[in-house]
């Protein structure tokens, strides 16, 4: 297993111990600081070992990390129209 695999295994690990966690402020700052660290492990995936695992991983990692998703999708869908 390549280091940029493992990564993507602690990542996930993190972000499901955090998602349990409680919080006041709603997981927002988590949730950032989880896409902080994801995009660079998703670079490295995809770099490593091509766009076809970096897609599965980009997918997994929007799974997760769902509802930043929802936001952006309605921001662009809010600028276009």
């Amino acid at each position: 297993m390549t280091t940029s695999l493992i990564l993507v295994c602690l990542w996930a690990v993190a972000a499901n111990v955090l998602a349990m966690l409680p919080s006041r402020d709603n997981h927002v700052r988590r949730a950032w600081a989880l896409i902080a660290l994801g995009v660079p492990v998703l670079g490295l995936v995809a770099w490593q070992h091509g766009p076809w695992p970096g897609l599965l991983v980009l997918a997994a990692g929007m799974s997760v990390l769902r509802w930043p998703v929802v936001h952006l999708a309605r921001w662009l869908r809010g600028l276009r129209g």
